[in-house]
């Protein structure tokens, strides 16, 4: 494990690394041949993928980066082909929209939470439901799996979280999490943590073994907390707002150490997420309908990807490859791929880290 440090420089502390120890590098025949300068993000517009009839609430890459699931409010799950971009299926079952997704991490199953109260569980090849959960009481609004065992954790309008045996179909734990509606679960690496968000500003961390809060997350204001990922070394999270800012929190200390800001987000619950490659990047989509990326350090917009004429409602980074995924809403319901060609000599910063979705 890498020395991981927060030094004290106040709003400039620097985050020497975010990653846990990568793993052995694996090829890929998917990046352009132009190397670019691994500090200024070059992203492209590689293919825009169309489908869905309403607004797409969601999107998650499998793990092992072949898929890319999709989710909308027209009910329907897509699943689309990374590198292609060809749709190879559509899961149908919901009778309301799909807020959230969830790859297992052998990128076998996928599960869906929607406004119809329930929790689906689908194999990713076959295209059908393999299992359905029901317990909560109001609509569900996120879902995330435990990387390293067989549960589940969901959040919903009825201001808890639970924790799911996916095997066994029941609910094993139910934690009063928050005094208004959860917008996102969120397991560390190991899933020895459980991260949740809600629209009442707070940010709980969770031992996932015995259901314990062991820290809660608070700004000043309270602004609504929108989402919530950890870092893949789990000593941070990334919290996204509805003041249009982004935060990153020490976990350990309890305070937040850098803030992201200038894009829009005050009304949706947009998602943020850690880019990839040797340079670290925070991404996130906007009400203004643009894609922004920021320098972790620096914490300055180093890109904005224009393209979407809706907000951009989710946003997904690639596991392995320098890959971008962003879909809007109603006024355009795109799903827009974009690649930034990895400098030849860093393939290992690229491809080789462990997955942070």
């Amino acid at each position: 494990m890498l020395d991981d440090k927060i030094l004290p420089n106040g709003p400039f502390a620097i985050v020497t690394d975010l990653e846990p120890s990568p793993e052995a590098p694996v090829p890929t025949n998917n990046s352009s041949a132009l190397p670019v300068d691994p500090n200024s993000p070059g992203f492209e517009l590689k293919y825009t993928l169309s489908g869905h009839r309403k607004a797409v609430s969601v999107l998650k890459y499998s793990p092992d980066g072949k898929l890319l699931a999709s989710g909308a409010a027209d009910k329907l799950i897509k699943l689309w082909d990374t590198y292609t971009g060809h749709l190879l299926s559509t899961l149908e079952g919901h009778n309301e929209g799909i807020n959230d997704l969830a790859w297992s991490v052998d990128s076998v199953y996928v599960a869906s939470a929607s406004d119809d109260k329930s929790i689906r569980i689908w194999s990713a090849e076959s295209g059908t439901t393999v299992r359905e959960l029901q317990g909560h009481t109001n609509f569900v609004f996120c879902v995330n799996y435990n990387p390293h065992s067989n549960l589940l954790a969901s959040g919903g309008f009825d201001e808890t979280v639970r924790i799911w045996d996916v095997a066994r179909g029941r609910t094993m734990r139910v934690l009063p999490a928050h005094s208004d509606p959860v917008t996102a679960v969120m397991f560390n690496y190991d899933g020895s943590l459980l991260a949740s968000a809600a629209m009442d500003g707070l940010v709980r961390v969770w031992d996932s073994e015995s259901g314990q809060c062991i820290r809660t997350l608070v700004d000043d204001d309270a602004p609504v907390c929108s989402h919530v990922k950890f870092s893949p070394n789990s000593q941070f999270v990334l919290i996204s707002t509805q003041d249009s800012t982004l935060r990153l929190w020490s976990v350990e200390q309890s305070r937040c150490v850098k803030t992201y800001t200038g894009h829009a987000n005050r009304t949706y619950c947009i998602p943020a997420s850690f880019g990839r490659g040797r340079a670290k990047w925070v991404v996130s989509g906007s009400e203004d309908h643009k894609v922004y990326i920021w320098d972790l350090q620096t914490r300055q917009v180093v890109q904005v990807l224009e393209g979407h004429r809706d907000v951009v409602l989710a946003v997904a980074v690639h596991p392995k490859a320098n890959m971008i995924a962003s879909a809007g809403m109603e006024k355009d319901l795109a799903i827009k791929i974009w690649v930034n060609a990895p400098p030849v000599d860093s393939a290992a910063d690229v491809v080789g880290e462990a997955p942070v979705s």
